[in-house]
């Protein structure tokens, strides 16, 4: 089979469809009055949070009234957390209150804890990772989006304490969303890193013999498959980190990137940026550094391999690796994390 050429098309299907924005109230962030009635209001909702950890009960986030806090987090002092205007949902406002500490102990955290599958949701209680509520997570995306922005400010409250320039201490204001020095008076902003992540293609457009290109992870086990994806440089352009990451990863030349959505993702601070390539190569050799398999999959190949439990793909709804490889397939696939 010949090799592709820069100038064919990557493969076309539908773009996702669900919108990961929520009303955030940017404007009440530093509406003092507002706040405060807000705060005051029973029908106002707060999920504990600290760091990278929310505080859940049988697999689910507890939204609880602004008073309901203290006999639901016994030992916590929340008049010390930082009120995180999250925005609202259904005409209720949406808190969360940062809590330096709290979960420390948890075995699980945002960047760390393994995805639980559903049959174990009901074990999930305490300060847990968004990773441990996947399923909550699919079921709700409202939710999951406002969890997301949570956990994003929490993980930077808990790990930006210190001034970057004179190492003073930072006070958190505009409802946790900037954090100003107390000695000489610098704005630190939430940190965000852009990560690219990318379906890979390679073969005639639409035919039986097209392929696409999938990666496991060094500690996901043998059977757990994803697109690539990795950190863009700084002075690199996202299409030159897409060739980049996959060569790098796959051994795989990439000509042709087109742009295809992003999706927050928080765990600690990146935003995917997807994008589809065509590979004008196709010979695969990993770096074992970086991940454990590479293997090109067609169609066909890939239904009978997810339907099998040969390979497993990310969650739908809140993975956008799981929606670059359905919008290449056709339609859903079988399995997921």
């Amino acid at each position: 089979m010949r090799e592709r050429s820069d100038n064919d098309q990557p493969a076309t299907g539908p773009k996702p469809t669900d919108s990961w924005a929520h009303d955030r109230l940017a404007h009440r962030r530093d509406d003092e009055a507002w706040l405060a009635g807000a705060w005051a209001d029973p029908a106002t909702r707060v999920v504990p949070l600290s760091g990278g950890r929310v505080y859940a009960v049988e697999g689910r986030p507890q939204w609880l009234s602004p008073a309901g806090l203290v006999e639901a987090l016994p030992g916590v002092d929340v008049t010390d957390g930082v009120r995180v205007l999250l925005g609202e949902r259904d005409g209720v406002a949406r808190f969360a209150l940062h809590v330096q500490g709290a979960g420390r102990d948890a075995t699980t955290s945002a960047a760390g804890s393994a995805p639980r599958p559903p049959e174990d949701a009901s074990a999930v209680t305490g300060w847990v990772g968004l990773r441990s509520l996947g399923l909550h997570l699919m079921q709700d995306i409202a939710d999951a989006r406002l969890l997301f922005h949570a956990v994003g400010i929490g993980e930077w409250l808990e790990r930006t304490r210190f001034c970057a320039r004179c190492g003073g201490t930072l006070t958190a204001r505009q409802s946790g969303h900037v954090q100003v020095c107390d000695s000489c008076g610098r704005e630190q902003f939430p940190r965000i890193e852009p990560a690219v992540i990318m379906l890979i293609t390679q073969g005639e457009p639409g035919s039986p013999d097209e392929r696409c290109l999938l990666g496991s992870g060094l500690q996901w086990g043998p059977t757990r498959f994803s697109t690539l994806a990795g950190f863009a440089e700084p002075g690199e352009a996202l299409e030159d980190a897409v060739r980049r990451e996959v060569f790098e990863e796959a051994g795989v030349r990439v000509g042709r990137v087109e742009w295809f959505a992003s999706q927050p993702w928080p765990f600690p601070s990146s935003l995917m940026l997807g994008f589809t390539g065509r590979a004008i190569s196709t010979e695969i050799t990993i770096d074992p550094s970086e991940i454990a398999d590479a293997r090109w999959f067609t169609r066909a190949e890939l239904k009978a391999q997810a339907e099998s439990g040969e390979i497993s793909l990310p969650t739908r709804g809140i993975s956008i690796s799981r929606t670059l490889i359905e919008s290449w397939y056709g339609g859903p696939l079988p399995g997921s994390w």
